[in-house]
Protein backbone atom coordinates (compact mmCIF):
# COMPACT_ATOMS: atom_id res chain seq x y z
CA UNK A 1 0.00 0.00 0.00
CA UNK A 2 1.02 3.63 -0.35
CA UNK A 3 3.14 5.14 2.43
CA UNK A 4 2.10 8.45 3.99
CA UNK A 5 5.20 10.59 4.61
CA UNK A 6 4.74 13.87 6.51
CA UNK A 7 6.96 16.64 5.17
CA UNK A 8 9.07 19.14 7.07
CA UNK A 9 9.59 22.51 5.41
CA UNK A 10 10.93 25.42 7.45
CA UNK A 11 13.72 27.98 7.71
CA UNK A 12 13.67 27.92 11.51
CA UNK A 13 15.62 25.44 13.66
CA UNK A 14 13.09 25.67 16.48
CA UNK A 15 10.19 24.89 14.17
CA UNK A 16 12.16 22.02 12.68
CA UNK A 17 12.55 20.48 16.13
CA UNK A 18 8.85 21.01 16.80
CA UNK A 19 7.95 19.14 13.61
CA UNK A 20 10.23 16.25 14.53
CA UNK A 21 8.79 16.05 18.04
CA UNK A 22 5.23 16.19 16.69
CA UNK A 23 5.79 13.40 14.16
CA UNK A 24 8.10 11.22 16.23
CA UNK A 25 5.36 9.14 17.86
CA UNK A 26 3.52 8.09 14.70
CA UNK A 27 5.47 8.69 11.46
CA UNK A 28 7.66 5.91 10.05
CA UNK A 29 8.94 7.77 7.01
CA UNK A 30 9.26 11.52 6.52
CA UNK A 31 10.38 13.91 3.82
CA UNK A 32 12.57 16.91 4.62
CA UNK A 33 12.43 19.66 2.01
CA UNK A 34 15.57 21.73 1.47
CA UNK A 35 15.42 24.85 -0.71
CA UNK A 36 18.33 27.06 -1.75
CA UNK A 37 16.32 30.24 -2.39
CA UNK A 38 17.41 30.21 -6.03
CA UNK A 39 15.56 27.21 -7.43
CA UNK A 40 12.79 28.29 -5.06
CA UNK A 41 11.50 31.71 -3.93
CA UNK A 42 12.64 31.14 -0.33
CA UNK A 43 15.49 29.31 1.33
CA UNK A 44 14.89 26.75 4.06
CA UNK A 45 17.06 25.34 6.81
CA UNK A 46 20.20 23.84 5.17
CA UNK A 47 21.52 20.30 5.40
CA UNK A 48 23.67 21.28 8.37
CA UNK A 49 20.53 22.01 10.37
CA UNK A 50 18.58 18.81 9.80
CA UNK A 51 18.51 15.61 11.84
CA UNK A 52 16.07 12.85 12.63
CA UNK A 53 15.48 10.19 15.27
CA UNK A 54 17.01 6.74 14.99
CA UNK A 55 14.63 4.39 13.22
CA UNK A 56 13.06 6.93 10.89
CA UNK A 57 13.33 6.61 7.14
CA UNK A 58 14.20 10.14 6.08
CA UNK A 59 13.88 11.24 2.46
CA UNK A 60 15.55 14.56 1.56
CA UNK A 61 13.94 16.49 -1.29
CA UNK A 62 16.55 18.90 -2.64
CA UNK A 63 15.10 21.94 -4.42
CA UNK A 64 18.44 23.37 -5.49
CA UNK A 65 20.05 24.58 -8.70
CA UNK A 66 23.43 22.90 -8.14
CA UNK A 67 23.04 19.47 -6.54
CA UNK A 68 26.80 18.82 -6.75
CA UNK A 69 27.40 21.49 -4.09
CA UNK A 70 25.29 19.51 -1.60
CA UNK A 71 26.50 15.95 -2.15
CA UNK A 72 29.24 15.92 0.49
CA UNK A 73 26.91 17.18 3.23
CA UNK A 74 24.23 14.67 2.24
CA UNK A 75 26.64 11.74 2.40
CA UNK A 76 27.50 12.74 5.97
CA UNK A 77 23.80 12.76 6.87
CA UNK A 78 23.15 9.28 5.40
CA UNK A 79 19.41 9.71 4.67
CA UNK A 80 17.28 6.89 3.30
CA UNK A 81 16.75 8.70 -0.03
CA UNK A 82 17.92 11.90 -1.75
CA UNK A 83 15.79 13.43 -4.52
CA UNK A 84 17.13 15.99 -7.01
CA UNK A 85 15.10 17.87 -9.61
CA UNK A 86 15.77 17.16 -13.26
CA UNK A 87 15.30 20.91 -13.82
CA UNK A 88 18.54 21.70 -11.93
CA UNK A 89 21.09 23.82 -13.79
CA UNK A 90 23.63 20.99 -14.15
CA UNK A 91 23.83 17.33 -15.08
CA UNK A 92 22.59 15.52 -11.96
CA UNK A 93 23.77 12.02 -12.93
CA UNK A 94 27.26 12.41 -11.37
CA UNK A 95 25.73 13.53 -8.07
CA UNK A 96 23.22 10.69 -8.10
CA UNK A 97 26.00 8.20 -8.84
CA UNK A 98 28.16 9.46 -5.97
CA UNK A 99 25.27 9.17 -3.54
CA UNK A 100 24.37 5.69 -4.80
CA UNK A 101 28.00 4.61 -4.38
CA UNK A 102 27.79 5.85 -0.77
CA UNK A 103 24.86 3.50 -0.10
CA UNK A 104 22.09 6.12 -0.32
CA UNK A 105 19.01 5.61 -2.46
CA UNK A 106 18.47 8.25 -5.12
CA UNK A 107 15.51 9.79 -6.89
CA UNK A 108 14.49 12.45 -9.38
CA UNK A 109 11.65 14.96 -9.22
CA UNK A 110 9.58 16.46 -12.01
CA UNK A 111 7.87 19.85 -11.93
CA UNK A 112 4.38 20.15 -13.40
CA UNK A 113 5.48 21.18 -16.90
CA UNK A 114 8.26 18.59 -17.19
CA UNK A 115 7.63 15.44 -19.25
CA UNK A 116 9.29 12.40 -17.62
CA UNK A 117 9.60 10.58 -20.93
CA UNK A 118 12.56 12.81 -21.83
CA UNK A 119 14.59 11.44 -18.92
CA UNK A 120 14.73 7.73 -19.61
CA UNK A 121 18.39 7.32 -18.64
CA UNK A 122 17.79 8.89 -15.25
CA UNK A 123 14.60 6.94 -14.62
CA UNK A 124 16.29 3.66 -15.41
CA UNK A 125 19.07 4.51 -12.95
CA UNK A 126 17.24 5.87 -9.89
CA UNK A 127 15.18 4.19 -7.18
CA UNK A 128 12.44 6.81 -6.93
CA UNK A 129 10.56 9.29 -9.13
CA UNK A 130 8.73 12.19 -7.45
CA UNK A 131 5.79 13.79 -9.24
CA UNK A 132 5.76 17.34 -7.90
CA UNK A 133 2.41 19.12 -7.87
CA UNK A 134 3.03 21.71 -5.17
CA UNK A 135 4.37 25.21 -4.73
CA UNK A 136 8.16 25.33 -4.66
CA UNK A 137 9.42 26.13 -1.19
CA UNK A 138 6.08 26.46 0.59
CA UNK A 139 3.21 24.47 2.04
CA UNK A 140 -0.37 24.75 0.84
CA UNK A 141 -0.19 23.67 -2.79
CA UNK A 142 -3.24 22.37 -4.62
CA UNK A 143 -3.03 18.90 -6.11
CA UNK A 144 -3.11 18.86 -9.91
CA UNK A 145 -4.55 15.41 -10.43
CA UNK A 146 -3.77 15.55 -14.16
CA UNK A 147 -0.17 14.95 -13.11
CA UNK A 148 -1.15 11.34 -12.41
CA UNK A 149 -0.80 10.74 -16.14
CA UNK A 150 2.95 10.70 -15.51
CA UNK A 151 2.68 7.44 -13.55
CA UNK A 152 2.18 5.34 -16.68
CA UNK A 153 4.98 7.17 -18.51
CA UNK A 154 7.43 6.54 -15.67
CA UNK A 155 6.42 2.91 -15.17
CA UNK A 156 6.80 2.23 -18.91
CA UNK A 157 10.45 3.24 -18.59
CA UNK A 158 11.15 1.57 -15.22
CA UNK A 159 8.44 -0.83 -13.99
CA UNK A 160 10.20 -1.37 -10.65
CA UNK A 161 10.67 2.26 -9.67
CA UNK A 162 9.04 3.71 -6.55
CA UNK A 163 6.79 6.67 -7.38
CA UNK A 164 6.18 9.56 -5.01
CA UNK A 165 3.76 12.48 -4.99
CA UNK A 166 4.31 15.88 -3.41
CA UNK A 167 1.77 18.69 -3.43
CA UNK A 168 -1.77 19.12 -2.19
CA UNK A 169 -2.31 15.63 -0.80
CA UNK A 170 -5.19 15.53 1.68
CA UNK A 171 -8.11 13.41 2.88
CA UNK A 172 -10.09 14.22 -0.27
CA UNK A 173 -7.56 12.81 -2.75
CA UNK A 174 -5.23 10.40 -0.95
CA UNK A 175 -7.32 7.37 -1.91
CA UNK A 176 -7.22 8.36 -5.59
CA UNK A 177 -3.47 8.97 -5.44
CA UNK A 178 -2.92 5.53 -3.96
CA UNK A 179 -5.22 3.85 -6.47
CA UNK A 180 -3.37 5.55 -9.35
CA UNK A 181 -0.11 3.89 -8.35
CA UNK A 182 1.59 6.42 -6.08
CA UNK A 183 3.78 4.53 -3.61
CA UNK A 184 4.84 7.38 -1.31
CA UNK A 185 2.48 10.29 -0.66
CA UNK A 186 4.27 13.25 0.91
CA UNK A 187 1.86 15.33 2.96
CA UNK A 188 2.51 18.90 4.06
CA UNK A 189 -0.10 21.26 5.46
CA UNK A 190 -2.88 18.65 5.71
CA UNK A 191 -0.92 17.15 8.62
CA UNK A 192 1.27 20.08 9.71
CA UNK A 193 -1.67 22.47 10.16
CA UNK A 194 -4.03 19.91 11.73
CA UNK A 195 -5.12 20.24 15.35
CA UNK A 196 -4.53 16.50 15.75
CA UNK A 197 -1.73 15.56 13.33
CA UNK A 198 -1.58 11.92 14.40
CA UNK A 199 -5.31 11.46 13.85
CA UNK A 200 -5.13 12.95 10.36
CA UNK A 201 -2.07 10.84 9.56
CA UNK A 202 -3.81 7.64 10.64
CA UNK A 203 -6.93 8.48 8.64
CA UNK A 204 -4.82 9.15 5.55
CA UNK A 205 -2.99 5.84 6.02
CA UNK A 206 -6.36 4.08 6.12
CA UNK A 207 -7.58 5.90 3.01
CA UNK A 208 -4.41 5.07 1.11
CA UNK A 209 -4.87 1.41 2.02
CA UNK A 210 -8.45 1.47 0.69
CA UNK A 211 -7.15 2.92 -2.56
CA UNK A 212 -5.05 -0.19 -3.15
CA UNK A 213 -7.87 -2.55 -2.17
CA UNK A 214 -10.30 -1.23 -4.78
Amino acid sequence: MAVIAPTILTDDAGKYRAFVEAYYHFAKRIQVDISDGVFTPKATIPESGIWWPTGWLCDVHMMVVKPSEHVEALIKLKPHLVIFHVEASEDIMPSLTTLRDAGIKVGVAFLKNTFPGKYGDLLRFVDHALIFSGNLGSYGGEADMLQLGKVAVIKAINPDIEIGWDGGANMDNVRELSRAGIDVISVGSAIAAAERPREVYEMMVAEAKRGREM
